[in-house]
């Protein structure tokens, strides 16, 4: 399969609540040398909460989604952390179990399709830190953030568990580091880079989530952080939408923007703001 050509997926929130990190990747792509193929019949991975429920289903789903790309003869790539490691269970479900892999191969019959486990699941992150590089990163830049202090915010569905991920330590990365430093600006070091943002407990527990978001932000902005990033669309959606909460429960202001990766990119790369979306910022992002 072409390492630059990809089914995208760019998942649920990117396509409804956080258009912008889309539009940016569409931007970037280009750019990237980066061949984007949309299928408009993929559908919701189910975000690991439908497989608690009914995990035939689930594994359905996901296995129709990775069939359409693979009789693509494509590899995917997506833009949410939960879509990736929600694939890639089932991906790993599917392969040591021949016997379940059969019975969702079953399901699959009736769309005139069959999951033979061949696609690459990607991210975002791993294409730039694997395929694209640093070097070939800093080339593109026409706008150095010197002088930015940038915070990486990972996430914890792109890291663990590692043996369903695997592409780099699931508590000490550093491949958002080096796309930093390839943009001109510096990383900030700080705990709370690769902790849960609180996503998938806010419709039951709120204020559970709440005190997460601040304690991610509040890390970042104790390192003295301009900004920060995410590979994330679900981790951004939720450090931005609910820092007007956390920064009532800190004593000190929080007011830390939060982009998406591909924005961040997009800027140093040159394009304007209104192309990236920028203005569709809860925290507002100087431009």
């Amino acid at each position: 399969m072409s390492p630059s050509r990809f089914a995208y997926y760019p998942g649920c929130a990117a396509e409804a609540t956080v258009k912008e990190a889309d539009r940016a990747m569409r931007a970037i792509a280009p750019l990237l040398g980066l061949e984007l193929h949309p299928f408009e019949s993929m559908t919701c991975c189910g975000a690991g909460v439908l497989h608690e429920e009914q995990p035939d289903v689930s594994l359905a789903l996901n296995a129709r989604n990775l069939a359409i790309a693979e009789r693509a003869g494509l590899d995917l790539l997506t833009l949410c952390n939960t879509c990736l490691l929600t694939m890639l269970k089932a991906q790993h479900e599917l392969r040591s179990n021949p016997q379940l892999a059969g019975r969702i191969n079953e399901s699959l019959a009736r769309f005139d399709l069959r999951y033979e486990g061949r696609v690459k699941v990607r991210h975002l992150l791993w294409v730039l830190a694997e395929d694209v590089g640093p070097e070939a990163i800093r080339a593109l830049v026409k706008k150095p953030l010197a002088g930015l202090r940038i915070a990486p915010f990972y996430g914890c569905h792109i890291l663990r568990p590692e043996e369903v991920l695997g592409f780099e330590d699931g508590r000490d990365p550093n491949s958002m580091e080096r796309i930093i430093e390839a943009l001109g600006a510096e990383p900030v070091r700080y705990d709370a880079r690769t902790e849960c943002c609180g996503f998938h407990v806010m419709l039951v527990n709120a204020p559970a989530t709440t005190t997460m978001v601040g304690h991610c932000l509040e890390g970042a902005v104790d390192k003295r952080a301009d900004v920060m990033v995410t590979p994330c669309t679900l981790c951004q959606l939720t450090l931005d939408s609910y820092q007007y909460r956390a920064d009532k429960t800190r004593t000190q202001p929080l007011k830390l923007p939060v982009l998406h990766l591909p924005q961040l990119l997009g800027m140093a790369f040159g394009l304007d703001g209104k192309t990236l979306g920028l203005n569709r910022h809860l925290v507002a992002v100087a431009q």
